[in-house]
């Protein structure tokens, strides 16, 4: 476990690599105001496609999935290093953030798949500290860029993909098949539908697309929230790339405690928790805005970054437990498709509402998500052991 968190930490590092350096890259290539919605965008449909790839052709059920991750990592660091070169233009950058993101369906899906097939007992937990290590991964790069402001961004850009190419080696060289990996003998389109057959899991994956709606537009959103406070309180200079660091990778401590939670009280009654939780920082956002105090602005948001994440290793030991052994690569793929094309959406509504919004209303619209997603889960025969 500690090998696999760990590759799976470096290579998501990837994820929001080009959010990190957002405004040297508005700057050096004269982008536009929309380019942080497209170009987290960008990254979030080269994971769907990457995903409807490699689900429809079943290729983590049907090869070494060691194999498929360093591929992934190889490519996908290729592709993510793109982003430093001087002759890009808007297009070629949103051209390297889809290929990252495609390659990333490699990762993030297959490293879920590689802990289910160690940790059948505990899967909870163990999901816990790999979707914890996504999240610090995801927030790396704001770390990168509050330490590294005086250097050039690019490093940010090289560093991201040094780690992922580190990362990929780390799981070949070290992970080999699990004792419980079912391998497909044969390519099966069927199974990409297959999966949503039975209610139960069903139940599981709509929670997690409630929870999707939320996630990633709140992760790209934060520098853009902290913006918005010091621009209605000028008197308060907030260092934007470190509290974004904090308020997105808290959410890896919530992700471990999460899976320890259930161990006691069962995946789902926490995830269900934690769904509700967020759902209320969404409600309470506009109120919070118009806190005098620093504090508890920040308290606010490092609360939300915790609870708007630690559902998620909850969702996907609900999907793998609700799925058929032999198809389970795919359905945590093909889940994971759906999730993000879900938060293309919903990136795209708060990048045109932003127009239209004062900014403290702006996220009203993500408590969408959590509360389809809260009755979705109020099914009762999902599976929700540990």
């Amino acid at each position: 476990m500690p090998v696999i968190v760990l590759s799976q930490f470096c290579c998501t590092s990837l994820w929001f690599a080009g959010n990190g350096v957002m405004p040297d890259l508005v700057q050096t290539f004269s982008l536009g105001a929309s380019a942080l919605g497209n170009l987290t965008s960008a990254v979030q449909f080269g994971f769907i496609s990457g995903t409807l790839v490699f689900a429809f052709l079943t290729v983590a059920d049907r090869f070494s999935p060691s194999r498929v991750f360093l591929f992934s990592a190889l490519i996908g660091a290729l592709f993510n290093t793109g982003v430093a070169w001087d002759g890009n233009s808007y297009y070629s950058l949103l051209l390297f953030r889809f290929g990252t993101g495609f390659f990333l369906a490699g990762i993030y899906p297959v490293g879920m798949k590689i802990a289910a097939d160690y940790y059948d007992k505990g899967l909870g937990k163990s999901l816990g500290f790999l979707v914890g290590a996504l999240v610090l991964g995801t927030a790396f790069p704001h770390l990168l860029k509050s330490i590294g402001q005086i250097l050039p961004w690019k490093l940010v850009v090289y560093t991201t993909s040094g780690l992922a190419l580190s990362g990929g080696l780390l799981m070949f060289l070290f992970v080999p098949d699990g004792p419980h990996r079912k391998r497909s003998q044969q390519l099966d389109f069927s199974a990409f539908f297959k999966v949503f057959g039975k209610p139960e899991f069903r139940s599981a994956a709509f929670g997690y697309f409630g929870h999707m709606w939320e996630l990633y537009a709140f992760w790209a959103f934060v520098p853009v929230i902290l913006g918005t406070y010091n621009s209605f309180n000028p008197d308060v200079k907030l260092n934007i790339p470190l509290l974004s660091f904090f308020i997105i990778g808290i959410g890896g401590l919530a992700c471990v405690l999460g899976g320890y939670l259930s161990m006691k009280w069962g995946a789902k009654k926490i995830a269900y928790s934690a769904l509700l939780s967020s759902c209320l920082c969404c409600f309470l956002s506009p109120i919070v805005f118009l806190a005098k105090s620093e504090g508890l602005f920040i308290g606010f948001l490092l609360f939300w970054g915790m609870v708007v994440i630690a559902d998620s290793p909850l969702f996907s030991t609900l999907v793998a437990k609700n799925a058929e052994a032999k198809n389970k690569g795919t359905a945590l793929t093909i889940v994971n498709c759906l999730g993000f094309a879900i938060t293309i959406v919903s990136i795209q509504l708060l990048t045109l509402l932003q127009k239209h919004l004062p900014g403290s209303y702006l996220y009203l619209p993500l408590a969408l998500g959590p509360v389809i997603g809260l009755f979705a889960l109020s099914y009762k025969r999902v599976e929700s052991s540990q």
